[in-house]
């Protein structure tokens, strides 16, 4: 049988930066906590978060909202913004952000961080937006970003820099503080 998963196949490669585990520290020291709403991804980013020991200290979980109607129903982004947009859009990504901050709530009190992704994978375009069309959504105190990207290679390699580039965008995120 193939091997799918191994834990020598996750993480950085030799020599290289553990971004996943700098996040992880950077979230504990500031004793923040992040959730999690994924499309494209499918869970990957959320995994990458897991495999770092200690996550568990600043990581409310994650959702795999890969149908647009889950990104309605649960994580509350605008139906307006679905209908007019579709799935992949900035505005979505922001509200998908913020949406699993609320869904991920402990006791009434919201994430600290949200982060999604959303967007094309491939092989083929979707909605009209080429294969390596992506979003990825932040969302912080009352403030929401979203960060276009335009990635190229196959499904898996759009998905894996996706993950990466989502775990940079919160380190910078959370490395200019609170927002005004």
């Amino acid at each position: 049988m193939p091997v799918i998963y191994s834990p020598e196949s996750a993480g950085p490669a030799a020599g290289q930066v553990d971004t996943a585990a700098e996040l992880i520290a950077e979230l504990t020291a500031r004793r923040l906590t992040i959730a999690v709403a994924e499309s494209l991804t499918g869970g990957l980013l959320v995994a990458e978060l897991v495999r770092i020991p200690g996550a568990s200290a600043v990581l409310r979980g994650g959702l795999v909202a890969y149908d647009t109607a889950l990104k309605r129903s649960l994580l509350h982004v605008d139906s307006s913004v679905l209908n007019v947009h579709g799935p992949v859009h900035a505005d979505v990504a922001k509200q998908m952000a913020g949406g699993v901050r609320t869904l991920l709530a402990v006791d009434d009190v919201r994430a600290d961080v949200g982060v999604s992704t959303t967007g094309v994978a491939g092989p083929g375009q979707d909605g009209g937006h080429p294969a390596g069309t992506v979003f990825i959504g932040l969302s912080k105190g009352t403030g929401s970003w979203a960060v276009p990207l335009q990635l190229h290679g196959d499904r898996t390699e759009i998905r894996a820099e996706t993950v990466r580039q989502a775990i940079d965008a919160v380190r910078a995120l959370i490395a200019q503080g609170d927002p005004e």
